[in-house]
């Protein structure tokens, strides 16, 4: 499939966070491809959430535990002798940073540890890949999309264990890998949208969750400008960078951005106005004047070196990716099959140059 041939077939893959919103897109992804997927990872972040809705857990093999717990995933990742492992568990939001601090830092930064710890220790496994965020940079405001070379940051507790997440790998990759034997990366992408994602305080699931009760959503940063991208967009660059870090470890244990087509940043209010028109009836929106914690008014990729040295790009505009995303959540309040939507939303995005 799309030039993966039959490289992920019979592949054994551990995942960490799977049973989140991008980790279950990546469990059907992976499935796919007829890889053999093993999650670590806590219960559901949400209820309703993609892992329930399709069923996840009956077709892949499933351990609820949590990544802090150094000897429980050592002794899952030993058992198991995955051939690769994706590293998604995370605290991923940032407004609840705010209100838990530590607990954001502890996961995300020492939780990063954890796994590099019981990953470089299997003998089993050949790579490994760390996910982060398009919000591990320093964030200057400046209206130019950020490299692979610029400095991490983070105003908010959530971003600088982001960004601390980027050093502690890059610590781990040039004090204890070999990387000709073994290719640790670490993949940054932006604000990914798709079907199956029910968090709290995030653009679509409460644009959701507001329109099937007839009300309003509130806008907080209705002039923010952010990298949005469909959920499968950067999953599908994951998986080319992973068989490239698999096949030649020593080229590819580096850092990558995946992001949205050039000049395809677009605000929070552009996100509401195309999506409200895709789902129709019944969809308005407000906006909060109140004051607010501080986020970031501008973020924007530059995905350059994954097409050049990848030859991966977008294959979806920020249009195509909303209408995706509206058809999803429009499916599943009707009731539909959730794993037939999606095996045919990820068959389509594959087909689609």
């Amino acid at each position: 499939m799309d030039g993966f041939t039959n490289f992920y077939a019979g592949k054994k893959i551990f995942l960490t966070g799977g049973t989140g919103f991008k980790g279950s897109w990546l469990c059907l992804l992976l499935q796919s491809l007829g890889a053999e997927v093993f999650d670590y990872s806590l219960a559901p972040p949400s209820s309703p959430s993609l892992w329930e809705l399709a069923n996840i857990e009956k077709s892949i093999t499933h351990k609820q535990a949590n990544i802090l717990d150094r000897e429980t995933l050592k002794q899952s990742i030993n058992d198991i002798k995955p051939d690769m492992l994706f590293h998604l568990a995370a605290q991923s939001l940032v407004r609840p940073s705010y209100d838990a601090p530590y607990d954001t830092l502890e996961t995300n930064i020492m939780g990063t540890a954890s796994v590099l710890d019981a990953a470089l220790s299997c003998p089993s496994v050949h790579s490994t890949l760390i996910i982060t965020s398009d919000k591990c940079y320093e964030n200057t405001e400046k209206p130019s999309p950020y490299t692979e070379e610029n400095r991490m940051g983070g105003y908010d507790p959530y971003s600088a264990s982001k960004g601390c997440a980027e050093l502690i790998t890059h610590a781990y990759r040039k004090s204890f890998v070999n990387t000709t034997e073994k290719g640790l990366a670490t993949v940054r992408a932006g604000n990914v949208i798709g079907g199956g994602d029910f968090a709290v305080d995030r653009l679509i699931p409460d644009m959701v969750r507001a329109f099937c009760k007839n009300e309003a959503v509130n806008l907080r940063y209705p002039h923010a400008t952010r990298p949005w991208q469909h959920v499968l967009e950067p999953l599908h660059g994951y998986l080319i960078l992973a068989k490239e870090l698999y096949q030649n470890p020593d080229a590819y244990s580096e850092a990558w951005n995946f992001g949205p087509l050039k000049n395809e940043a677009h605000t929070v209010e552009e996100v509401v106005k195309l999506f409200s028109k895709e789902w129709g009836q019944n969809a308005k929106y407000t906006i909060d004047t109140n004051a607010q914690a501080h986020e970031a008014h501008f973020l924007g990729l530059d995905c350059q070196k994954a097409e050049t040295r990848l030859n991966w790009a977008p294959r979806l505009n920020f249009l195509e990716g909303i209408e995706w995303t509206a058809e999803w959540y429009k499916a599943w309040n009707k009731g539909n099959d959730i794993k037939y939507l999606c095996f045919t939303q990820i068959q389509k995005f594959m087909e689609t140059r």
